[in-house]
């Protein structure tokens, strides 16, 4: 995993023109730091990546989309079961009762390690 990814503002630069013209400088400062941000009039246009950090951070957002997706199934899973039990047939009974209840418990609560 890449460790750290300098921000855009932190990234050494060169501007269009310079990449135009010295191309195997640019290739060469790519390499030995990863990236390289590409100016236009002092701003950055784009940003070059060597092929290992390209891959790095293809493989980094995939197993962030399944690890995403693993925990939305997981939520959907408990929706849908705790919607279930909402389907039951004696569910809005059970609502009433609690809501008839006021507060009120039927029994005395049960605390601590003897109970």
């Amino acid at each position: 995993m890449i460790t750290e990814l300098l921000s855009l503002d932190d990234l050494p630069r060169q501007n269009a023109s310079q990449v135009k013209n010295k191309w195997g400088e640019v290739v060469r400062q790519v390499r030995q730091t990863c990236s390289l941000a590409i100016t236009s009039h002092a701003a950055v246009e784009m940003v070059l990546l060597d092929a290992g950090t390209y891959r790095q951070l293809t493989q980094d957002l995939l197993a962030l989309k399944v690890r995403e997706q693993s925990v939305l199934d997981e939520l959907a899973d408990r929706f849908n079961a705790r919607l279930a039990v909402l389907q039951q047939p004696d569910a809005d009974q059970k609502v009433r009762t609690l809501f008839d209840a006021r507060g009120k418990l039927a029994s005395r609560p049960k605390a601590g390690a003897s109970f």
